[in-house]
Formats: C-alpha cells, structure tokens, sequence
C-alpha cells in the first residue's frame, strides 16, 4: 500500500476498534494511557493541607478549661486537624490567583535540587509527625498540672501518646468525606457541561449548591432521625427508676396519697424528685428553734398533659391541694431536659426553712439537657413561662400579706428558662423575690447583657454590676459577699465557675476572643487557656462533654455552693454563719 504524504500508518496490531479490541486480539480498556492510570492512585495529602492540619491539631493540645483524657484530646485533635487541612487546601488555592504568590512558589521550586523534589512531601509528613509527638509530651506535661491544681489523678505521657493514632484516624476521616463531596461536586459539573450544554461557571455554581444542599438535606434527615430515636429511647428510660425510690407516703407529695397525678405518671426523675428530702429529724437538727414541717414537693410528667399551659394549670392544682401556697416559701423549678431536679439545689432551702417550704416543678421533654439546649431550646422557654404565668396568677388572687416568698431556681439549661420568665432585672426584681441560676449558659440573655454591661475594670469570671446593689457573680462563698456594698432585696444571684465550659461556650468563640480568655487568670497554678480561631471553639466544645468529671467546686460542679447561695438571696431573719454551718453539717451526713 502506498503511503500519501502526511498520512500516518498504523502500527500492525495497535490499531484499537470501536469495540476496544485491536485486530491481534488485545483488549484495550479505557484508562491504559499511563497518565490516568496515574490519576487513579490516591491522592497524596496537599502540603499546604497537611502543614495547617499539623499545626490546628497542635494548638487544640494547648491548656483548656478543664482536664481531659487522651480520648477527647484525640477526638478535638483530630476534628481541629481536620479543619486546618481544609483551611489550608483553600487558602493555597485562592493564593494561586495573586501574582507575587505565584513568583514566590516559582522561586521556591527553582531552588531545590531535581533530586529531592520528590521527597519533599514524604519529609513534610515526618517532621509533621514529629511535631504531634512533642506536643502529646508537652500537652501531658501541662495536664498534670492542671490535675494536680483541682486534686485530679493525673495523666501519665505514655496514656497520653495513645491519642496520636486516633487523632490521625479521625483527621484523615474527615478529609476523605470532604474528599468525596469534592469528587461528586466535579463529576455532576462535568456532566453539567457535557450533557446540557451549560458554561463552565453556570455549571460548576449550580452542581457546587446542589450538591451542598444534599448535604446538608442528608445531614437534616439523619438529624431528625437520631434525635427522634434518641427521644425514643430515653421515653423508655423515663419509665425505668432509680434505685431505692419509693412511692411517699405524705400527702405533701406529687404521687402519693391523694395526688391528682399518678406515681408512674412523674417519669423517672419526677420519680426520684418527690421520693426524696429531708426527714422530721434532719430538719430538726438544721433549725432546731423551728417546729419541722413535711415540705411540698409538686411534680407534673410530660404525660400528665400535653401543653406546657395544661401542664402548669395542673401544677397549681398540685399546688392547692398540698397547702403550698400556705407556705413560707414557694420555690419554681425550671427543670433540665429530662426533668431533672438538682436535689442539692432544693433540701438546702428546706433545711434553712425547717420544712415550711412548697418546690414545683414539671417536666417537658425526655431528651438529656444538652440535646435539649442545641436542638430544642424552645420548649424549656415555653414551659418555664407558662408555670410562672400560672403560679402568679394563683398569688395575685391572694392577700398581699399571706402570699408566700416566691422564688426562682433553675440549673444550666434550666437557668436558661428560667431567666426566659423574667427576662430583665427590672423584671425579676418586680414579680419574684429571689432567683438563684447555677451555671448559666452564654445564650442566657439577661445574664449575657449584665456581664457585659459589668462596672469597669471588673473581670468577665467574677463581674460587678452596678457596685453589687441588686445582683452578683460568685464562683466561690466568698465572692456572693463581694463586694461589701449594700445588696437590696430582692436579689439575684448567678453562680459561675472560671471553668465552666457551659458558662463560657458559645459560637461566637469561633472566630473572637470572649473577655473570659483575654483577661489575666486569677489561678497562677494552672496553665492558662489562650485563644486561637476555630480551634478553641473545639476545645470548648469537647470540655462541655467533660464538664461535670471533675470535683464539685470545678467545672459545673456547684452542688456544695447552692447553700451559700440561697443563704446569699434569702436568709431567714436573723440567719448566722452557724446556722449555715449546722445546715452544711445535715447536708454532709
């Protein structure tokens, strides 16, 4: 055969088909050019990736609030690193549209050796290795200090080292997923141009959102999915009790004799609450100049009604039928999210009052308090003002001189709602006569608007608001006194730890410094927590799963403080500090 000019023959038995077999027989698959093949390798991880992932998951090894194990060090390690990779794929991607960058790189690359380009990434990774394992040393180094100040058993380095692995593990996991959403958001673009035609930008917009949007569309449905088996489950745990509850005897009680409300109504920590309190003889020894009196405790179950206002409406009933409102003190409890009633929060007031108090509380949800605080605030809010709104109706139809002190108590997310009944001081100061609130959250809007209104020069961990006239911060007995001004009735009170991540989380700690980690910390002997952006926001987050592991008196630990805080709101008349110490004594034994 003769060959024109500017025609090329074929190779004999290289000449592929339409069926991808060549005339000698050999199957000729898609992808045996040697540069997809290539292509199909796993990617190695992006320098810029791994040199900002190194050092996310560094500084998340950096002094918290709190004391953590190598679990959670590896678990905020490994999210943090996860984070600064994508930070820094993107950062290395938006920089390679600015000249001098690119001039930069280009130098940079003409200065190394043809030889040792290829194990450039190889030894990125060891010394990005090397520098977890030096700050696994010195992040156990500055947990044992951090034990050692609030009397935990400290962490030795080689338990400390085991979150290395599992730091790395999770990173990487992460970056595979972020991996996978790129890969569909590049393959639904292609197919967008290809297919219909669309421009480039057009395309690459339009598969970006969609595919953004089945995220966050997957990530809602298995949301609701979880939290609708998480109510599932704990519904049935609500049936369970604790051991030792009893059904009571009194007739002071929610469930026992006479009650509109059946026992197994309560749930399980409606249960524990009214089963519970001090006996004849311990209010006794607390007040013995006192004749004991059996106190009321009233509870109402989510399945005593359906509404919050039913609920309350019942509440009062409760409340009429134990001769409550007969009482010296009427105390409202806002619950936490599975209707838990912190019972040193209430036997205090007890002890103090030798019996003649009524407690009232009622449940709305079977979800733990911090699932409720991120996915279901708004119930807590409805529930605590609908007993509020009932309780005071109730008392508005009483004589100004036989209506008893009514005051306000609520625990975390409880704080939460309720400082939602009496959402300003005018408010609390006009229709209660004391609040005490524990562990406030940030999200708490009256507690968040006085800290930050506090006198100058006074630190965000122990603020003073307006000289201490007519609300404090304490973390400790001695700050409920501080300062030694004047503090009018009635009075508000907030107990705050430093350390409590529930008091200082908050998302705005993503990308600013809260006043909490720029002021000097008052104890020396523990290592000081500094701010970094995102990664404190992590550390935060993981101490809030750690927060209740450490000693009373650190942490959301306040049970031995609430004493001295209802002495601080609402001391019987002439109340000593023995009379506090006999109390203190009851409490203990």
């Amino acid at each position: 055969m003769t060959q024109r000019p500017g025609e090329v023959t074929p190779l004999s038995g290289a000449t592929r088909t339409a069926s991808g077999v060549s005339p000698t027989g050999d199957r000729h698959q898609a992808g045996t050019d040697p540069r997809r093949r290539r292509r199909r390798r796993p990617r190695p991880p992006h320098p810029a990736g791994l040199a900002m992932g190194t050092l996310f998951a560094v500084v998340a090894m950096t002094p918290s609030l709190l004391p953590r194990d190598w679990l959670y060090q590896g678990l905020v390690s490994g999210i943090s690193g996860a984070l600064g990779y994508g930070v820094g794929v993107a950062l290395a991607r938006v920089l390679r549209f600015v000249p001098a960058w690119r001039r930069l790189v280009s130098a940079a690359r003409g200065r190394v050796p043809p030889a040792l380009a290829p194990h450039l990434l190889p030894v990125l990774g060891l010394l990005a290795a090397v520098a977890v394992v030096v700050m696994l040393v010195v992040g156990a180094r500055w947990q044992r200090a951090m034990t050692a100040a609030i009397g935990m058993p400290p962490p030795s380095t080689l338990d400390w080292l085991r979150a290395g692995p599992l730091l790395v593990l999770i990173a990487a996991a992460f970056v595979l997923a972020a991996r996978g959403v790129w890969w569909v958001s590049r393959h639904l673009d292609a197919l967008l141009e290809q297919r219909l035609r669309w421009p480039h930008a057009v395309a690459s917009v339009v598969a970006t959102v969609l595919v953004l949007g089945g995220v966050v569309l997957v990530n809602d449905v298995l949301l609701q999915r979880a939290l609708g088996a998480a109510d599932t489950a704990f519904a049935a745990r609500n049936d369970r009790d604790h051991p030792g509850v009893e059904r009571p005897s009194a007739a002071e009680r929610s469930g026992g004799p006479g009650s509109l409300v059946a026992w197994r109504s309560l749930g399980r920590e409606g249960r524990r609450f009214v089963a519970e309190g001090p006996g004849t003889d311990e209010l006794r020894t607390a007040a013995p100049d006192a004749t004991p009196t059996t106190p009321v405790r009233v509870y109402v179950g989510i399945e005593n009604a359906d509404t919050p206002r039913e609920r309350a409406d019942l509440a009062v009933e409760e409340l009429e039928r134990t001769g409550a409102f007969e009482r010296q003190v009427l105390l409202l409890v806002t619950t936490t999210g599975s209707g838990w009633v912190n019972e040193a929060a209430v036997e205090p007031l007890e002890l103090m009052y030798a019996g003649d108090t009524a407690a009232v509380a009622t449940q709305y949800s079977y979800l733990p308090s911090w699932l409720s605080f991120l996915f279901d605030r708004a119930r807590v809010s409805e529930e605590s003002q609908a007993l509020a709104t009932a309780v005071e109706a109730h008392l508005a139809r009483l004589p100004a001189d036989e209506r008893p002190l009514l005051l306000a108590y609520g625990e975390s997310l409880g704080s939460y709602g309720s400082e939602t009944a009496f959402p300003s001081l005018a408010d609390i100061r006009a229709r209660t006569d004391g609040v005490l609130w524990v562990g406030p959250p940030d999200a708490n809007a009256v507690w968040h608007a006085l800290v930050e209104r506090r006198d100058p020069g006074t630190p965000a961990v122990a603020p003073v608001y307006a000289s201490g006239l007519l609300v404090r911060f304490a973390g400790d007995a001695a700050q409920i006194t501080t300062p030694t001004t004047p503090w009018d009735q009635p009075r508000a009170l907030y107990l705050q730890h430093a350390d409590d991540p529930v008091v200082w989380w908050s998302p705005d700690v993503v990308l600013s410094a809260p006043d909490r980690l720029r002021e000097q910390p008052a104890d020396t002997d523990r290592p000081a927590m500094r701010w970094f952006p995102v990664v404190t926001f992590w550390q935060l987050t993981f101490d809030l799963l750690n927060a209740k592991s450490v000693p009373d008196g650190y942490g959301h630990n306040y049970d031995g403080l609430v004493l001295d805080g209802w002495v601080g709101v609402v001391p019987p008349d002439g109340w000593t500090a023995a009379d506090t110490a006999r109390v203190r004594a009851v409490i203990a034994e």
